[in-house]
């Protein structure tokens, strides 16, 4: 089958072109990088020719939200038209659990508008909501990281392997539509600060963490906020199994 990755150098991306290809399947790849330009439309005909599926994990750089809404729109508005006249018959997004109960975050508010182009959309589509992937923590203190100290939120996550992420990814688009997939998590919640402080020591980096609210993450995500739901798909690799990797 061909599909194609939209986001395809990125993490989640390039691991879910590694999926598909091990299993047989010719795979597009789609980023700014290779020539095709979400924002602009640029390559996009030509490289969804005699696809029949696309997976977007795409994601957004660090802005404000009405920016980001507006990345985010355009890059799926656009996305979606140029899929409905190659005859795409299926859209799937990759998004984020907890995303409809949390105000005041840019990127959420940008996923949001994905999904709700892509479920008034054209094409026939998937969306599946992950939690945050297990080098989120370490990636969210090194953005506020200075002088050896780092300020994070004790955010209460799920958190999943970046493969577990792009197998099941891979799973989804030869299938058919599902229209809203189960949340998707890993084996066991974990605390935010806890995860990058371990992720540091694994990585033989000494940083110093200093726990709180302020910043993209306030107490509209505290508690159970952004833990996944009932019926959730739990993959298996738990948050220590990733994290022997990092030594």
């Amino acid at each position: 089958m061909r599909i194609a990755v939209a986001g395809a150098t990125g993490n989640i991306g390039s691991l879910t072109v590694a999926a598909l290809e091990s299993t047989g399947h010719e795979v597009v790849r789609i980023s700014r990088s290779l020539g095709v330009d979400l924002t602009t439309g640029a390559g996009l005909d030509d490289a969804l020719a005699g696809v029949r599926a696309v997976v977007d994990a795409t994601s957004s750089p660090p802005v404000g939200e009405a920016e980001t809404v507006e990345y985010f729109g355009t890059a799926t508005a656009n996305l979606l038209a140029a899929e409905q006249r190659a005859g795409v018959a299926h859209h799937v997004l990759l998004s984020i659990v907890g995303i409809h109960g949390v105000d005041g975050n840019a990127h959420y508010a940008g996923k949001r508008e994905q999904e709700r182009l892509v479920t008034a959309g054209p094409v026939p589509w998937t969306i599946v909501p992950a939690t945050q992937f297990h080098d989120f923590a370490a990636m969210v203190a090194s953005w506020t990281e200075q002088d050896g100290v780092a300020t994070i939120a004790p955010l209460l996550v799920q958190p999943i392997a970046p493969g577990d992420v792009a197998d099941v990814l891979a799973e989804v688009a030869v299938g058919e539509p599902l229209g809203r997939h189960p949340d998707l998590a890993g084996p066991e919640p974990q605390d935010l600060v806890d995860m990058a402080r371990r992720t540091n020591a694994a990585r033989g980096r000494e940083v110093k963490l200093v726990p709180t609210w302020s910043g993209m993450f306030g107490p509209a995500m505290a508690g159970e906020a952004l833990l996944p739901g009932e019926g959730a798909r739990i993959a298996p690799t738990t948050f220590e199994e990733w994290l022997a990797g990092q030594r």
